[in-house]
This record gives C-alpha cells, structure tokens and sequence, in this order.
C-alpha cells in the first residue's frame, strides 16, 4: 500500500475544521440559546420586602378611612410606589448580576409580566367610583398573581410558588370582598415579605 493511502483515509474520515466566520456564528447562536434559556434571577428579594412593609402599612392606613374613594386612592398610591421600588431594586440587582433587562430572560420576564399590570390598569379605571369597585382588589392580586406567574417561566420556582398563592389570595378576595384590605395585607405584604427573604437568601439580594 503507498505510503499515502492511511494518511488520506485518515484525512477523508476527520471533520473538516470549521471556517472562521462559521465558528462565530455558532458561538453566537449558543450564547443567544443559553440566554433565552437561563433563569431571570435579578427578581429583588430585599426589595420585595421593602414593598411588603410599605403595603402593610398602606393596608393600616386604608383601614382608617371611611370612604372607599380614599381607600382605593391610599392603595393607588402604594401601587405607584412599590412599582417606582421594584423597578429601582431590579435595576440594581441586574446590573450586579450582569443581567440585562431587555434582553434575554430579563426581556421576556418584562413581557410577560406587562399585560396582567396593563390589564389591571385598565379594570381599574373602568370599575373605579363604580359598586363594582370593592372587586378591585380581589382584581389586583388575581392578576399580580397571573402576571407573576407567567413571568416566572423564565426565572426560580419561588418566583412562580409566589405568584400562585397571589393568584389564591386573589380569589378569596373576589369572593369575599368585605375582606379586601385584610387581603391586600396578606399578599401585597405578607406574601411579598415572606418570599422577598426567601428569594434575597438564596438567589443573593
């Protein structure tokens, strides 16, 4: 056999070695794949229980009002508030992580999330001033709940855990809503405190 015949079978058996430009795009192609793929864990826990103080004292200080308008502007309040605080203690916790908010997992936490807020928005300014106002909260922590849930697909199990008790807290609220306030404490506050120190412990802040 000539002196050539193994070296070429060996040659004819190999993988060609990939052209650089070939090789970039794979790399490119894994990174976006283990980023769609990867668990969005810049949800805040501290902040979360920074949110769960501030409600349990929106909570007291709805309970002392008489008229339902004032409750519901005390807890429209404390829903600009904790958003302006989650919004803020995400960013802070992404940037550490190296963790993009509109890209990747934390993108699609966002897009997730946005239309049960959206939704709620909405109900609320159709149903504000109306009988049908003392459903709101029940409203508010159902659709929390759904958006917090369907966001979770993309980070911890916690996440979701969290957004499904919100979701039972919320029906419990519709059905009764003489309990609201109480309710709203329990989960905008309980729950957000309970589960804030369970995410801050194990998933670092």
């Amino acid at each position: 056999m000539p002196a050539h015949g193994p070296t070429r079978l060996r040659r004819l058996r190999g993988y060609p070695r990939p052209e650089p430009l070939a090789a970039l795009e794979d790399i490119r192609y894994i990174r976006e794949t283990m980023e769609r793929s990867s668990a969005f864990t810049a949800v805040p826990g501290w902040g979360g229980v920074a949110m769960g103080c501030t409600a349990l004292a929106a909570a007291w200080l709805a309970g002392r009002q008489a008229l339902p308008s004032s409750q519901l502007a005390v807890w429209l309040g404390e829903g600009v508030l904790a958003a302006s605080m989650a919004l803020v203690a995400t960013q802070r916790k992404a940037q550490r992580a190296g963790a993009p908010l509109t890209s990747g997992p934390g993108g699609k936490f966002a897009r997730t999330f946005l239309p049960a807020i959206i939704a709620g928005a909405a109900l609320t300014a159709v149903l504000a001033g109306s009988e049908a106002a003392r459903l709101l909260p029940g409203i508010w922590l159902l659709l929390y709940g759904a958006g917090v849930v369907t966001a979770g697909a993309s980070s911890v199990r916690v996440v979701r855990v969290m957004g499904t008790l919100f979701m039972v807290t919320g029906g419990a609220a519709l059905f009764l809503p003489q309990w609201g306030n109480v309710l709203m404490a329990a989960g905008f506050g309980g729950l957000h405190i309970v589960f804030g120190i369970v995410i801050a412990k194990k998933y670092g802040g």
